[in-house]
């Protein structure tokens, strides 16, 4: 009989998976991965530095891409501890109470990142459609205040269902299907009633990144209206040009978003490797073509990076 009280599941230990049918392959395949996320880390690390250093950037623009930036890192780290530990040898074995705060810091800065993206395409709106009262109505105040209500909004719903994990019996393998934990993942291993947390689950998804999608398609809706009313050609571009980015942005977080969710829901009996490979798109690509693209796309992005680069050159040239 399957043990049914709260302890054994907290005392549980699952074991993470790291690329199935390539483990004496794990050391070379961690370089590629290793050099992805050095990539992806001096990317955003360079976009906050310049941000931050640069007065010219001190506009609302530039804080919600900083604000991409952290939590790009933010849901990527916890991630990619795990999946060194798997692929350098160090430890398959991730305790329950460890793999619960993995969980909850993964989906909340998912979540988050859905929600900066719909703060940055707010604040597109007010620039091309209110360019005159921009500064003052994205002031640094209310910027703050986003930032903050994105994240509690991302991480309060997410409480009832760890919290029920706490009661759950894992009487089945505790053999994970990712080299990191994921609410989805670990709940088919439990041997109790789920359909809370399926169903609970499912609700804040769709409050979450549903709402989110639908407030970016509906915003993007009223930027078209604008432009399309601009009379010059040149001025309907220029307008575009710089929803552009953010555009790029949104698609690679939902594609690889829905993705990850279709196989976990409809491809469960699929080969392990489309899950790996899907979960780790998931979460290695926003981090890195971010600041690639918002590097190439924006021009005060990109002369703060060639002046990290080559800072003499852009000084000899200046003199």
């Amino acid at each position: 009989m399957a043990p049914s009280n709260s302890s054994v599941s907290v005392s549980s230990t699952f074991y993470l998976t790291g690329i199935p049918g390539y483990e004496e392959f794990h050391h070379w395949i961690s370089i590629p991965f290793c050099l992805i996320y050095i990539i992806g880390l001096t990317g955003n690390c360079s976009i906050l530095h310049i941000v931050r250093t640069d007065p010219k950037l001190h506009e609302p623009m530039y804080y919600f891409l900083a604000m991409l930036s952290l939590t790009d890192m933010a849901m990527s780290l916890p991630a990619m501890v795990s999946l060194f530990r798997v692929l350098w040898s160090i430890s398959r074995e991730i305790q329950f109470n460890i793999c619960v705060v993995q969980m909850f810091l993964i989906h909340t800065f998912s979540f988050t990142e859905s929600s900066v993206l719909l703060a940055m395409a707010l604040d597109r709106y007010v620039a091309i459609c209110h360019p005159l009262r921009y500064a003052t109505i994205l002031t640094p105040k209310l910027i703050a205040k986003i930032g903050i209500a994105a994240l509690l909004r991302s991480a309060i719903p997410l409480i009832p269902l760890l919290v029920r994990l706490a009661f759950f019996s894992f009487c089945r393998s505790h053999v994970l299907s990712h080299s990191y934990c994921l609410h989805q993942d670990i709940i088919r291993l439990a041997c109790a009633d789920i359909r809370f947390n399926v169903i609970y689950g499912m609700v804040v998804i769709l409050m979450l990144w549903g709402m989110d999608s639908l407030g970016i398609l509906i915003t993007y809706v009223f930027i078209l209206h604008s432009v399309l009313r601009i009379a010059s050609r040149e001025g309907r571009l220029k307008a575009l040009n710089t929803c552009a980015s953010h555009i790029c942005a949104v698609l690679i977080l939902y594609v690889p978003m829905i993705g990850l969710s279709i196989v976990h829901r409809f491809a469960k009996h699929s080969s392990p490797f489309v899950h790996i490979f899907m979960a780790h798109i998931y979460l290695m690509v926003p981090p890195v073509l971010n600041p690639i693209i918002y590097s190439v796309k924006t021009k005060q992005i990109r002369q703060g990076i060639f002046h990290l680069i080559c800072p003499h050159k852009i000084n000899s040239s200046a003199m």
